[in-house]
């Protein structure tokens, strides 16, 4: 089973998944060894299949870093904190979650846009 830690120590995923606002964006770090990327990956594939079916789902990016780094960033956006609860609580996908390589460090948490005058906008 992958280790999950928290991005934010003073505010968990489980006191995000309490709110009611929307849209929010996902961010996901995975860590890995380099020797486990493949299976992350393909994991992840399978995940976001899964993800992409639930309602409330816009759209998800997976990023790489770069030079063979093991440093995976999840970027996915949904409607609202109460779609993506739904969807992250769905036991197909709850099921999967042993699937990712012990060595995953998976580190998921809530945002929201936020504008910056003369920057961009929320």
């Amino acid at each position: 089973m992958p280790k999950f830690v928290e991005m934010d120590s003073a505010v968990t995923l489980a006191d995000q998944l309490k709110g009611e606002v929307g849209p929010v964006v996902l961010i996901n770090t995975f860590i890995v060894p380099s020797e486990d990327a493949d299976r992350l990956f393909a994991v992840w594939a399978a995940d976001a299949g899964i993800m992409k079916r639930q309602p409330g789902f816009i759209s998800t990016q997976l990023h790489r870093g770069i030079a063979g780094s093991g440093v995976f960033l999840n970027y996915a956006v949904w409607e609202s904190v109460s779609r993506f609860r739904d969807a992250f609580s769905n036991p197909e996908f709850r099921a999967r979650l042993g699937e990712y390589p012990d060595s995953a460090v998976i580190s998921p948490h809530l945002f929201q846009p936020v504008a910056v005058p003369g920057i961009c906008i929320a």
